[in-house]
């Protein structure tokens, strides 16, 4: 087996087998998700350290942020006052019900969210993808579209279809980031905004792992 085979073989295990293989074990995976998204993203960091043409900076750095900031501004205020104004009124009895009935769990996960959920999700997904198979995958479109699609199929574990749409749109919106700006921390700064905004708002039922 050659090296291009292997990646591709890597990925279909990680990123299509593992999957899928959480979706049909999902009643037995109530509280691991956090722990298994954990390990997987230290055995992407370690693949990823040690391989010298990973340019660590990338991690820790802002990157092309300016490239990008304007879009990111753009995007969540639009998408984030018409979803409040839609969710509002397809479904006013939860809107905004987490900060309202729970306002200590939602300061708990403005703070955690973002280091236990988005930064593994931003370093495997998005880091870790386009930085391994960049050189089975070559074009940055396909491996924008590729990213965005794994991460929705990835979601599949919550056994919705609004998981999977979200995150499949949050997916492009975050792999596009990540492919303009070559930072991992600009991306966990959209993902984080979006994703606190979708639980602040009523729609964090449909991804959260206690909901399993």
């Amino acid at each position: 087996m050659n090296n291009a085979q292997y990646r591709w073989l890597e990925l279909f295990c990680i990123f299509i087998l593992l999957p899928v293989a959480g979706l049909l074990m999902r009643e037995y995976l109530h509280n691991w998700l956090i722990p298994a998204l954990i390990t997987l993203t230290a055995v992407c960091c370690f693949i990823l350290l040690t391989d010298p043409h990973f340019k660590r900076f990338r991690i820790t750095s802002m990157g092309q942020f300016s490239a990008v900031r304007k879009r990111i501004a753009t995007f969540f205020l639009t998408g984030a006052l018409f979803s409040g104004v839609l969710y509002g009124i397809l479904n006013q009895e939860n809107w905004f019900s987490y900060p309202l009935q729970s306002p200590l769990s939602w300061l708990m996960l403005l703070i955690l969210y973002p280091l236990l959920s988005v930064l593994p999700q931003e370093l495997i997904f998005r880091t870790y993808f386009f930085h391994r198979y960049k050189p089975i995958i070559p074009s940055k479109t396909w491996r924008i579209w590729l990213s965005a699609s794994v991460f929705s199929l990835a979601h599949m574990v919550y056994g919705n279809w609004v998981a999977i749409v979200l995150s499949f749109c949050g997916g492009l919106l975050f792999s596009y980031t990540y492919a303009h700006s070559r930072s991992t921390l600009v991306c966990v700064l959209e993902h984080s905004l979006w994703g606190l905004w979708m639980f602040t708002l009523g729609l964090g039922s449909y991804l959260d792992s206690g909901a399993i």
